[in-house]
Order: C-alpha cells, then sequence, then structure tokens
C-alpha cells in the first residue's frame, strides 16, 4: 500500500530570515549576531521548570537549525530558491557547491524527478504490458455484394486477431538482493505461446549488480517446458561506471533450441562506451552462430551517437544520432543489411506546458516499404500519460496506435484500419481520437481531476489548521520564556525613557470601528516585539513577520500588518506596517499630536 504523501499537503510557513530577525542580504557577522542573542534568550540552562526547559529547547534547536542553513553559502543558496522542502530533497550532498542560481535548480528539478520516480516505483512495482492487436479492416475494405448474403451483413465484421501481456514483481529479499518473477503470454490467429522467467539480483558494489536468472523461454502451447541460467554484472550507469560488465545466458527448447550466450559492456573513456554480445543457437538445422558490437559516444551534452554491426540470421550495420534537448527530441538512423536496409528520421517537439504535451513525426523508407507516422502525446493524470499515433504507408496501410501509460503499467491498442493508402482512414485515424480525447477530457477528465484537487485543498485545510495550532502552542511558550527578559528590557527602558512598546497587534484588521472583531482576527504581540528592543530601537527586516519568535499566523492566506502603539521619551506614536514592509522605530513621523 502507498504511504501517505503528507509533505504534498504539508503546510510550512517558517521562514529562517524573520525567525532570526534578520534582511535576506544579511552578512555572516548580522547572523551571528541575531543568533548568539536569540541562544541567550532561548537557552535550555536557563529555565529550572521542566516544561519552560523543554519549550525553550524546541526553540532553541529551531533557531540553531536556522542558523546553520543561512551560515552555509551553499544551504543558503538552495533555501532562497525552494525554501524548507529543497533543503529535504536527496542528492544535495553530491552536487558541486560553487553553481549558479539557475543551475541550482536545474539540480534541484532534476533530484525531485528522481524521488518522485523512486516513490512511484515504490508503490507500483508490479510491472507490465497488455497489447492488444484489432483488426478493423473491414470499416474500409469490406465488399457489400459479399456482406449482404450473410446474417448481419450490414454491420462490419471487427475482430481482436492479436494479444500480448507480460507481467513482473519485485521483492526486496534485503537491501542488496531482490527477486523478480516475470511471464508473458502472446497469441496470434489462433496460436501462441509464453515464458516465465525468475531472476534474483544481487548489487555487488556502488557500480554494478548481478542477476541470476532461471528462465523458460517462449515455447508453444505444444511444446515442452525448458530452463536457462542467466547471469549479469551490469553497472548502474553507462554515463558514471568504468568497471565492465558480464552477462551468461543458456537456454534450451524444443522450438528454439539450447542456446548460450555471452555480452560484455565497458565504458571506454567517460563518454564512450562499449557492448560486445555472442550467440550460439543449436536449432535442428545446425548450430546458428551471432555476433553484435555496439559503440556509443556523446557528441555533446545533448546529442549521443551510435554504431552498431550486427552478424547472424539478421545482419546489419546501423549508424545512428540521437539529440534530446528540454524543448524537441530528434533521431536520425541508417541501416544496411540483410534483409533489411532502411533511412529513418524522427522528430519530436515538447511543449513547456503542465500537461507535457508532445507531437511526433517519423518518415522511414527502405527495402519494405514506406512508412509515415504522425502523432501527440500527453499527460492526462498525474501519473497517466496517453498518445496516439496513425501509421501510414506502402504496403502496410493504414494504422491506429492508441497508448496509455499508468505509472509501471502499459496499454497498447494497434487498430488496424485498411491495408491500402486509403485518404477516409487517414481522415478518420486523424479526427476521431481528437474528437473522443475532448469529449472524455470534458466529460470525464476534468471533473476528476477538479474533484482530486477538492481532496488535496480539504486535506490541506486540515493540515494547516494541525499546523497553526501548533505554530499557536510554539508562540505562547516563547511568549512565557521572554517575560523575565521583557521585564528587564522594559526596566533599562523606562530608566532612560526609551521605547516602550504599550500595544502591538497582528493579524487582518477588519474594521476600524469594531474593536471586538479585531481582537477577533489578530493576536497580541506586545511581548515579542519589545524582547527585540535594544538601544531604544526596534528594526524589523521585511520578511514577513509571521515567523518571529512569538508569533503565528491567525489568518492564513489573507494579507496582514502590524499594528504598534509605543512611548517614546514619554511621547505616544502609532504606526501600521504591512506584513512584509521593513519597519525601524522610534520615527518622528510616528508621533501622535496631542489635543489642545
Amino acid at each position: 500500500m502507498a504511504a501517505p504523501e503528507d509533505e504534498d499537503f504539508e503546510f510550512n510557513n517558517q521562514d529562517y530570515y524573520s525567525l532570526l530577525n534578520v534582511r535576506k542580504e544579511a552578512t555572516l557577522e548580522e547572523l551571528k549576531a541575531s543568533y548568539r542573542r536569540l541562544c541567550m534568550l532561548y537557552h535550555p540552562d536557563k529555565h529550572r521548570d521542566p516544561e519552560l526547559k523543554r519549550q525553550a529547547e524546541q526553540l532553541f534547536n529551531r533557531v540553531h537549525q536556522a542558523y546553520e542553513v543561512l551560515s552555509d553559502a551553499h544551504s543558503r543558496a538552495i533555501y532562497d530558491l525552494f525554501g524548507k522542502k529543497g533543503l529535504e530533497v536527496e542528492g544535495w550532498e553530491v552536487v558541486e557547491r560553487k553553481r549558479t542560481p539557475a543551475e541550482i535548480r536545474e539540480e534541484y528539478e532534476r533530484l525531485q524527478r528522481e524521488r518522485e520516480e523512486r516513490r512511484l516505483q515504490q508503490r507500483t512495482n508490479p510491472k507490465g504490458t497488455i497489447s492488444v492487436g484489432v483488426d478493423a479492416t473491414d470499416l474500409f475494405d469490406r465488399y457489400d455484394e459479399d456482406f449482404d448474403e450473410l446474417p448481419g451483413g450490414g454491420f462490419p465484421h471487427i475482430e481482436i486477431n492479436k494479444m500480448h501481456i507480460s507481467q513482473s514483481i519485485e521483492a526486496p529479499l534485503t537491501n542488496n538482493d531482490t527477486a523478480m518473477l516475470s511471464g508473458s503470454l502472446s497469441t496470434h490467429n489462433g496460436s501462441g505461446g509464453g515464458n516465465i522467467n525468475v531472476t534474483v539480483r544481487r548489487v555487488v558494489s556502488a557500480k554494478g549488480w548481478g542477476e541470476v536468472r532461471s528462465k523458460t523461454p517462449p515455447c508453444w502451447f505444444a511444446s515442452a517446458g525448458s530452463r536457462s541460467l542467466y547471469f549479469l554484472n551490469k553497472p548502474l550507469s553507462a554515463g558514471l561506471c568504468l568497471c565492465p560488465s558480464l552477462q551468461v545466458e543458456f537456454g534450451a527448447g524444443d522450438i528454439l533450441g539450447p542456446l548460450i550466450g555471452l555480452k560484455m559492456f565497458r565504458n571506454i573513456t567517460p563518454r564512450c562506451f562499449l557492448t560486445a554480445q555472442c550467440g550460439l543457437q543449436f536449432s535442428p538445422r545446425g548450430p546458428r552462430p551471432s555476433c553484435s558490437l555496439m559503440t556509443a559516444r556523446h557528441l555533446d551534452q545533448n546529442t549521443m551517437g551510435y554504431l552498431q554491426w550486427r552478424w547472424g540470421p539478421t545482419s546489419a550495420m546501423t549508424s545512428s544520432l540521437v539529440r534530446d534537448t528540454k524543448s524537441s527530441h530528434f533521431t536520425l538512423a541508417l541501416q544496411l543489411g540483410v534483409p533489411h536496409s532502411y533511412l529513418m528520421m524522427s522528430y519530436q517537439y515538447k511543449f513547456q506546458d503542465e500537461d507535457q504535451t508532445k507531437v511526433k513525426g517519423s518518415l522511414k523508407t527502405g527495402w519494405f516499404g514506406t512508412v509515415v507516422e504522425y502523432g501527440a502525446e500527453r499527460k492526462i493524470s498525474r501519473h497517466s500519460v496517453l498518445s496516439a499515433t496513425v501509421s501510414m504507408g506502402v504496403p502496410q496501410g493504414v494504422t491506429l496506435k492508441l497508448r496509455l501509460a499508468r505509472a509501471s503499467q502499459t496499454y497498447l491498442f494497434p487498430i488496424h484500419l485498411t491495408d491500402q493508402l486509403l485518404p477516409s482512414a487517414v481522415f478518420y485515424a486523424t479526427v476521431g481520437p481528437l474528437v473522443v480525447y475532448m469529449a472524455i477530457h470534458r466529460l470525464i477528465i476534468v471533473p476528476y481531476t477538479q474533484a482530486q484537487k477538492e481532496q488535496e485543498l480539504e486535506l490541506q485545510r486540515k493540515s494547516s489548521a494541525t499546523d497553526i495550532a501548533k505554530k499557536k502552542q510554539e508562540a505562547e511558550s516563547a511568549v512565557l520564556l521572554m517575560q523575565e527578559s521583557v521585564r528587564r528590557i522594559v526596566e533599562a527602558e523606562e530608566s532612560k525613557m526609551g521605547l516602550i512598546i504599550l500595544n502591538a497587534w497582528y493579524g487582518k484588521f477588519v474594521s476600524e470601528t469594531s474593536q471586538k472583531q479585531e481582537k477577533a482576527r489578530v493576536i497580541d504581540v506586545t511581548v515579542p516585539l519589545q524582547c527585540l528592543v535594544k538601544d531604544s530601537k526596534l528594526i524589523l527586516t521585511e520578511a514577513s513577520k509571521v515567523g518571529l519568535p512569538g508569533f503565528y499566523d491567525p489568518c492564513v492566506g489573507e494579507d496582514k500588518s502590524l499594528k504598534l502603539l509605543y512611548q517614546f521619551r514619554g511621547v505616544m506614536h502609532q504606526v501600521i506596517s504591512a506584513d512584509n514592509e521593513a519597519l525601524r522605530i522610534p520615527k518622528q513621523s510616528h508621533r501622535i499630536e496631542s489635543e489642545s
């Protein structure tokens, strides 16, 4: 069962700058001065009462955490861009510390995607693919005179002519060992077969892992079962690992015959790797050796070049170029071989929208004919992607391919419309999915996503209410801890006719005439502000004041302000300041003119 995503609804308004009451441009010396002052105020050893000691320890730890983050240039840069959640993302420890804000943002997004993928993988360990082939050629290629003689001849005959199902399940045994069970079944025009695989994977080091697999290779329903042993020592990342990997495979069967294979992998340089594979198939017609060699190289940050040579029943030489950027994906491939040679070019454009919409097109021509494909892909929910592709060519005809990817499950529906290249089939294959998608999107997807958002908002409100209660309790505890310090500060200020905070309110002031209504929406922050007075001055930064010690948010999501009534040199002053507005008192402009 998936773990609840509490962090997705976490109500986190803690501002380290506001907590320390420093500017966002504060120097290390300013941070140290504020940190020392707050440590003296909240140090647990200053309190004997167990409850006050516990509350002081919590506030002391918060101040210490804020200082640790802001005093470290790397952590401070991450916090400035993404807040506290950015510091909780795994992987920052391996990031170079001399990064620009743009580079840090890009790295954060990458780490977030990896974290989301890991969480998703934990929830969807079963992986599978279901492919259902539909023969709908009677929609466009039927002969009316033949159908008139059959019962129900007025309706086109649509049938499922092939199907493929594969599924795998993973189960961790230890921190380094994982057991996997996978299998597949295929059928086409009434005949079919399947296989089953049992795999044990072991992580042998930070650079590689190995597998031992018991396998029943593809066998038709009438054939006997067979077994094979499979070992693999494979690097986790082709771009980082410099150690080789080795894969040995053994197999036997009535149809395919025994098989012995060997596969090797090695990074030649940090930008280039090599894969070599050879095998020997003992078929009823005699041994059938095969061999392949593939090398790849990073040409630049977004471009890879591949060169592959394959010898055996389908010998070929293939060269390809792949360029993948944030906004596009381009592939160019040329294959020369027996029996197939072809030239293929594809391009995909990625829209920068929240639905991750993509449009794609490809052209492939060779000895077998020419095929043109175009289509679109779009994210329809958080973990679901829907795509449709129209494939038309000679002599293949027209096929509509629908694909739905839901987490680790993939559903494929290739619908063969006609064996000929008919404009009507191309038109309906293009317009039909668009009309159906728009109807489903408006009638099903939009109401569903809106209902999900409402549920998330409700969870967020509940989480916010709990957090506000916690913040209120922390603020009240901080006020209790400040009482003794405030008493000393007031005595010192009174002795020199300095700055005395008489009343201070923070929150949303609904009405200027209804004091009762105001008090219901604001909190008394007289003690916390008096505690910040130093040398007859009070300086508040432009950061939100809700993060100051002794403060909390009494009206989440609404505009707030701070209202002060203070005395300086025996004269009354009053000021109202916006939440994110810097404030320095006393000021002559705050003076209240006495009535004559």
